[in-house]
């Protein structure tokens, strides 16, 4: 599992005064990072050979400005050709947010999915989630 700290800025608010609901995929794309690094060290778009498929969210709390938030990132599981990610938001020790997301190794000119590399996979594989996010954590 990796862990992010992010420090929401003040346009991520909308007019109730809490985060916006589209800024967590945002956040949630800025966690995949290290993990895409993996395929594309440079993190360049025309290294990388993936593809975003799927995303979902659950908002179980209001997120605010002004505090920080922790993201914890892992993987449920390293398919063939496919990698899905688990996410969990906290505010003040607060599970707040969580998040799924799946992405596709690639070819762009065939349009087909290929299969991850071995190396890759394994190193990916470290990261896979035995349990899902608890409730609360210190902070």
């Amino acid at each position: 599992m990796l862990t992010e700290i992010i420090n929401p800025r003040f346009n991520e608010t909308d007019a109730f005064g809490h985060i916006n609901n589209n800024v967590y995929t945002v956040w949630f794309d800025a966690c995949r990072q290290p993990f895409l690094r993996h395929f594309a060290p440079s993190l360049e778009p025309v290294d990388m050979h993936l593809i975003l498929a799927h995303t979902s969210t659950d908002f179980l709390r209001e997120v605010f400005y002004g505090k920080d938030v922790i993201v914890q990132s892992g993987l449920e599981k390293v398919g063939n050709s496919s990698m899905h990610f688990t996410h969990g938001l906290y505010q003040n020790g607060e599970l707040c947010t969580t998040g799924k997301a799946v992405m596709i190794h690639f070819n762009h000119k065939t349009k087909e999915s290929m299969p991850i590399p071995a190396h890759i996979k394994e190193e990916l594989e470290k990261h896979i989630l035995s349990e899902s996010f608890p409730r609360h954590i210190n902070v």
